[in-house]
């Protein structure tokens, strides 16, 4: 009988919320021997994991003490070389800022095979939890998904430049932008109107979950005011102006 070829399940657990898992999803949880599990990862998803499983908590968050990504890798590889069933288990989709390209890269390089199911982006999540599509005929015909967060300084994104594409019709949303939230403005404001609606969620699915609404101009100190911090998104854009159309009333401020 032929050895099972090595393979590593890159698997999206969604915003948070265990029931926006994909079925899946679920079903690569169960059948997981090793799971490498993210800091973003919401604790009930674990509960489809089977008793036996190694669960190895791989932390990653923005801002925070990380897991070396070169160590994520290496384990991963390492474990399903030994004939582990490895579940490499993220906040969100894989391949929506979850460096989920870079590690199927690394296996791939090794002859590791690699399947990749999808999740819940955050930044999807975050605009339903509100009620407010991404797109909306009468407001936006498009949707651009950024991050805040540049790998090196001279990697980051020119915001005036994103900031003629929203005032196009393009809903922005930001992930990973707190941390730079003052550039950001400063930068959005070059291309946009300053009573732009923008709104922020933070822990977007969760029962912890917070945002605001506020306009461009006010963003800084609106986010400041309320404490909102990471995990969170940012949406920009006239978008937020369907909630009206749609009979939605979004509250300027939902506490903890």
């Amino acid at each position: 009988m032929s050895q099972r070829k090595p393979i590593v399940h890159l698997v999206g657990a969604g915003p948070g919320d265990p029931e926006l898992l994909t079925v899946k999803a679920i079903r690569a949880i169960r059948s997981a021997s090793v799971l490498l599990v993210d800091d973003l990862v919401g604790d009930g998803v674990l509960r489809y994991a089977r008793k036996s499983a190694r669960i190895v908590h791989v932390g990653k968050r923005g801002g925070c003490a990380s897991t070396p990504q070169a160590f994520i890798e290496k384990l991963m590889a390492a474990e399903a070389l030994k004939g582990e069933r490895v579940v490499r288990l993220k906040g969100g989709d894989p391949f929506v800022f979850g460096r989920g390209g870079e590690e199927a890269q690394h296996l791939r390089a090794l002859g590791i095979d690699v399947e990749v199911v999808n999740g819940i982006t955050s930044g999807l999540a975050a605009a339903t939890s509100l009620g407010v599509p991404l797109t909306h005929r009468e407001h936006a015909h498009g949707v651009m998904f950024v991050t805040g967060h540049a790998r090196h300084d001279d990697a980051a994104l020119h915001w005036p430049t994103l900031a003629a594409a929203a005032a196009q019709g393009i809903t922005l949303v930001i992930y990973m932008g707190i941390a730079t939230i003052e550039s950001l403005q400063r930068g959005l404001l070059q291309g946009l109107a300053a009573d732009t609606p923008v709104a922020v969620v933070q822990h977007a699915s969760l029962p912890q979950q917070r945002h605001v609404q506020c306009v461009l101009r006010d963003l800084v100190t609106t986010v400041s005011r309320e404490q909102i911090g990471s995990p969170a998104i940012i949406v920009v854009g006239d978008v937020l102006r369907a909630a009206d159309c749609l009979g939605l009333h979004l509250p300027k401020a939902l506490a903890a």
